[in-house]
């Protein structure tokens, strides 16, 4: 059976799903949350050159009136949209590869043990990342299976600001 908060959420993402991909934007995350009769509603949107506040503000108006047409939740709430933000996670093969350039952490598992590695990623296969270890003469490759990454997520780049 499926619980009234993912059927919700479902019921949801279907319809926010035409409005943003009509304004230029993907649904990244919607989340639910809240107890007492107040609900929380949590979307976070991208799209590839990055949003903005003010993209922030556009898709909170536009969303905001569906709900109020549709009613799809029973009980008062709050909507919140954002981005996926600076660190955001990597979650499959195409934001690795609309990432490489960027610095990222990945942790991942060595046999029986796990390690952490954050470097550049210069290179994404459908098996393999490689990350850009360390500067200068110190500097290394890390290839890394995609089977063995346990968590991956951008990082910030301290050396481009």
């Amino acid at each position: 059976m499926v619980s009234t908060s993912t059927a919700q959420v479902a019921r949801i993402r279907e319809l926010f799903q035409p409005t943003l991909t009509f304004l230029g934007y993907e649904l990244y995350d919607l989340t639910l949350t809240g107890t007492g009769g107040h609900t929380t509603l949590r979307v976070r949107i991208d799209r590839p050159e990055g949003v903005t506040l003010a993209d922030c503000e556009r898709v909170s108006k536009s969303l905001g009136a569906l709900l109020d047409t549709a009613d799809p939740l029973p009980t008062r709430y709050d909507l919140e949209v954002s981005s996926p933000g600076a660190e955001r996670p990597l979650r499959n093969l195409d934001e690795y590869r609309r990432f490489v350039g960027q610095r990222a952490n990945v942790r991942y598992r060595v046999g029986e043990s796990e390690q952490v590695a954050e470097g550049r990623l210069t290179a994404v296969s459908d098996q393999m990342i490689e990350l850009q270890l360390g500067e200068g003469k110190h500097q290394r490759t890390a290839a890394i299976p995609l089977a063995d990454v346990l968590a991956a997520r951008l990082a910030i780049d301290l050396s481009r600001h």
